[in-house]
């Protein structure tokens, strides 16, 4: 791949480390972030060079958001988002939509969540009935990022034909009968534009499908569920390193005028310093070892799909609480720029699957049971 997708997630960075206090202060979406990630050509990482893409892989994305999120937790959501929804469109969507988001024209979300399934996120409660060449969707989705700037929803519901499985659509957020409930207030990732959607009588074609009818839950877990989790994963990496480079920062230049010695000098500072790379390589090195996993087709791909996004979520609210211990008072001042990543990183562990959801996985594979 000729693209410099580092190179141009570090210029997005930038943008992204420019605007990160206001959108974190005022719940803004980041759209400047957004802007630089269309014109250096990020939005079409993941989209094929026969549609106008870059023809990047997971790995590629994953990269790019571990980028984003050294600045921008909120920032890297966003674009987390789009890659996710635009892995879908690229296997089943139609060439014009795939050309758009090539072009940077499309960007791209999932509405998966809803209350009745809570993080259960593969089974919808939501439903689909076919009306001659359209289909009618209601349903409440109860979290969608980028709710009110998302050009078209990647919308899960139940068949058309009936059964427990689900269906996929490509839904335009703008279409009759969708609503967006509020906008988001939330503790972390405050400018990711999650929100509620509500579909009532909500009429599209039925050639928006995506797959299958009742092929919606391999989609998910074949499709959606590896590039999301090694997103994921980099996203809470990245703002681990951030959090180390802040906390060293921080106890190099923090000092005992009556002793004429900083913070670092402390022992006891140091390794609190040193837990936190280290956990921090740690949890790298299963990052990159699902990322070949996945490359190589290896048998243990899944199994390590879904141990990366609980341990480096783990990871990252053990590094965070420590950057704020370390840090002590003054970490709760926003200019220290820990507090912020202490907040963002919380998402990851009740985002599904949940790292509780990911555990009990993990034990029944440990276990040689069923996941399902």
């Amino acid at each position: 791949m000729k693209f410099d997708h580092l190179g141009a997630a570090q210029r997005a960075a930038a943008i992204a480390r420019e605007h990160a206090a206001r959108v974190d202060a005022t719940a803004s979406y980041p759209a400047e972030f957004m802007e630089a990630a269309r014109a250096s050509g990020l939005l079409g990482l993941i989209s094929a060079a026969e549609v106008g893409g870059h023809g990047g892989g997971i790995r590629h994305a994953a990269e790019t958001i571990e980028v984003i999120a050294r600045e921008c937790g909120s920032s890297a959501m966003v674009l987390t988002m789009h890659y996710a929804g635009t892995a879908v469109i690229e296997a089943h969507g139609s060439a014009e939509v795939r050309r758009d988001i090539a072009a940077g024209r499309h960007i791209s979300t999932l509405a998966f969540s809803e209350g009745g399934s809570r993080s259960h996120f593969w089974a919808p409660t939501s439903t689909a009935r076919a009306d001659g060449a359209e289909v009618v969707l209601d349903a409440r989705k109860s979290w969608i990022t980028s709710a009110s700037h998302a050009t078209a929803y990647v919308w899960s519901s139940k068949p058309t034909a009936g059964g427990e499985l689900s269906t996929l659509w490509l839904v335009p957020a703008r279409s009759t009968g969708l609503t967006v409930d509020r906008p988001f207030d939330g503790l972390g990732l405050r400018g990711n534009d999650s929100a509620p959607v509500t579909a009532t009588g909500t009429r599209i074609p039925a050639a928006a499908r995506l797959g299958a009818d009742g092929a919606g839950f391999g989609i998910m877990m074949q499709t959606v569920l590896p590039i999301f989790s090694a997103m994921i994963s980099g996203g809470s990496l990245g703002m681990c390193e951030a959090a180390v480079a802040k906390t060293a920062e921080h106890v190099g230049a923090q000092r005992y005028a009556h002793l004429d010695s900083s913070l670092a000098d402390l022992p006891t500072i140091r390794a609190y310093v040193a837990r936190m790379r280290i956990d921090t390589d740690m949890a790298r090195t299963l990052w990159l070892d699902t990322l070949a996993a996945l490359e190589a087709g290896r048998p243990d791909a899944m199994l390590r799909v879904l141990e990366v996004k609980a341990a480096t979520g783990e990871t990252a609210r053990e590094v965070l609480d420590t950057a704020m211990r370390v840090c002590g008072g003054m970490a709760f001042r926003k200019d220290v720029g820990v507090e912020r990543r202490f907040r963002d990183t919380r998402a990851s562990l009740v985002m599904a699957p949940t790292s509780d959801q990911l555990y009990d996985f993990i034990g029944k594979a440990a276990c040689g049971l069923p996941l399902f």
